[in-house]
Formats: structure tokens, C-alpha cells, sequence
């Protein structure tokens, strides 16, 4: 805020709470001076939701104590750290080799997130648990079937033959091996089978994951799968 929003924003606030007002010229200046030191990069208001004057509103309703910058300051900074937290970085458009361009537009991002300049990028909140309501994200995910499109699905495959080899089998109708517990290898649900390297003693020294699920976890899917048509009858 400048001098000049300063002055603006505590006559605002000596409507509300003569307490604050200024009798002389030089206290007045004194006070614009003070509150301009701690409040230069507080702006008055932004598009999407802060407005300086609500948050001393709020404050004169609900305290008993005169207003100081600092009852302005601390709405300020929640307002910052709840829209960063709500923001997902998108991919720069400068070159990647270009290490200072890179950084510069993702400060720049995130300063016009943090300043209210921007709206936050909520790309994260389609996996977070957030707005499972909202009609739009349903239909998305009805769509696609999953939070991930199906481009970017297929362009991971390569890189997790596994979760696409699951999917695979998954989308064909054959069961779903890690869905269920191994009970040869103890592998619990979602992990993959592991296969024991046994040492000269006879004991396991350590396990690796294997391509493939063992005989009887195939088994033990194949029958849950059998069943649910079952249970749903």
C-alpha cells in the first residue's frame, strides 16, 4: 500500500474505531509512517478475495483492543499460505536448459498466486480428497475413468510395465492380481510379489520384486474375482 491507501485505509478505520484517530497533523503523519513501514507490501484489495478494510472490519467487530498493522499483516500472510497451498506449479514455457528462465517464471507464478494477482492452479486437487462433490470433477472422472488422461496414462506405460500390465489385465476382465495378499511371499495388497535370495546357511538374505505374481496369489484372485458376482447376488 502507498501513503496514500494508508491514509484512505485509516480513515476508513476511524469511522469504525475513533480510538485510532489522529487529533494533530503531525501524529496523523507519524501514524501514515508507521503503518506504511509495515504495511508497504500489503496491497488494499486483490481480484479474488482480499480487501485490507474487511480484515480491520473483522478485527474492530470482534476484538475489544484497538487495531494495530499487525491484525492486518496476519490476515494477509493466512491469505498467502492458504492460496500457495492450494497452487500446483504448471510446466514453465521457458526452456528447460535455460536454469534462470526456468526459475524466474516459476517466481513468477507463484508471486502473482501469493499477491492475489492469480488465480492458484488446483491441478493436485483432483487427487487430494477435495471437491469429490463437484459435479464438473465428477463428470471428468466419469469420463476418463481415472485422474490421469488417457494420453498421459499411455505415455507412462513404458516407464511401469507393471501398473500397466495390472491395468491391462484389469480393463480385459482377468483378475486383478494385486488386489490380494500373497501368501507365499507375505506380499500384502498393491505390492508386488518378492522373490527370496536364500544364502549358503539356508537363510534369506534378501528379497526382490518379481515381473510376475506367484501361482497362488493368481488363484486367490481368480476365486475372489468368481466370488463378487456371487456377493452382488
Amino acid at each position: 500500500m502507498t501513503r496514500h491507501e494508508i491514509a484512505a485505509l485509516l480513515a476508513y478505520i476511524g469511522r469504525l474505531d475513533p480510538r485510532t484517530i489522529r487529533v494533530s497533523q503531525a501524529e496523523a503523519r507519524d501514524q501514515i509512517a508507521q503503518w506504511h513501514e509495515l504495511l508497504g507490501d500489503v496491497p488494499p484489495a486483490t481480484p479474488y478475495g482480499w480487501d485490507a478494510r474487511i480484515a480491520a472490519r473483522q478485527h474492530i467487530r470482534i476484538s475489544p483492543y484497538p487495531i494495530l498493522p499487525a491484525d492486518i499483516v496476519r490476515p494477509w500472510e493466512s491469505y498467502r499460505r492458504e492460496r500457495l497451498a492450494r497452487h500446483c506449479d504448471p510446466t514453465p514455457v521457458a526452456d528447460p536448459d535455460d536454469q534462470a528462465a526456468w526459475t524466474a517464471e516459476l517466481f513468477g507464478t507463484r508471486h502473482a498466486v501469493a499477491t492475489g494477482a492469480a488465480e492458484p492452479r488446483q491441478d493436485r486437487a483432483i487427487t487430494s480428497g477435495r471437491g469429490q462433490d463437484d459435479p464438473e470433477l465428477q463428470a471428468r472422472l466419469r469420463e476418463d475413468g481415472s485422474c490421469i488422461p488417457p494420453a498421459a496414462r499411455a505415455a507412462l506405460a513404458p516407464l511401469r510395465p507393471a501398473r500397466a500390465e495390472r491395468e491391462a489385465a484389469v480393463a480385459q476382465g482377468r483378475p486383478d492380481v494385486l488386489a490380494v495378499r500373497c501368501e507365499w511371499c507375505q506380499a500384502q495388497p498393491g505390492e508386488p510379489c518378492r522373490r527370496r535370495r536364500i544364502g549358503p546357511d539356508g537363510g534369506t538374505r534378501a528379497t526382490t520384486p518379481r515381473a510376475t505374481a506367484h501361482h497362488c496369489r493368481l488363484d486367490l484372485a481368480a476365486a475372489q474375482q468368481a466370488q463378487e458376482p456371487k456377493q452382488l447376488a
